[in-house]
C-alpha cells in the first residue's frame, strides 16, 4: 500500500486547500505554502520525488514554500521606505 505522502494528488489537494484558506485569511502566508505543495505534488507526479522518505519530502516542501513566500513578499511589497498614511478619517463628514 502506498503512503499518502507518496501520492501526487494528495499534495495538489493540499495546495488547493491552502489556496482556499489564503482567500479567507489573506496575507500571502498560505499562498506560499500552497505554491510549495503544488510544486512538491508536481515533483512527486514526475516521479522525481516518488522514492523520497517523508522527512525528505517535508524538507523539499518547506524549502519550496520558503522560496515562494520570499518571492511573493518581494514582488508585492511597496516602494522602499514608503509608509502608508491616511489624510482623512472615514467617519469625517
Amino acid at each position: 500500500m502506498t503512503a499518502l505522502w507518496e501520492l501526487w494528488w494528495v499534495w495538489i489537494a493540499a495546495a488547493i486547500g491552502l489556496a482556499i484558506i489564503e482567500v479567507l485569511a489573506p496575507g500571502f502566508l498560505f499562498l506560499g505554502f500552497a505554491i510549495g505543495a503544488a510544486i512538491t505534488g508536481l515533483l512527486v507526479a514526475l516521479s522525481a520525488a516518488g522514492s523520497m522518505t517523508l522527512p525528505v519530502l517535508l524538507l523539499v516542501f518547506s524549502g519550496l514554500s520558503l522560496v515562494a513566500w520570499l518571492v511573493l513578499r518581494r514582488s508585492f511589497k511597496g516602494p522602499k521606505g514608503q509608509v502608508k498614511t491616511f489624510d482623512h478619517d472615514i467617519n469625517d463628514g
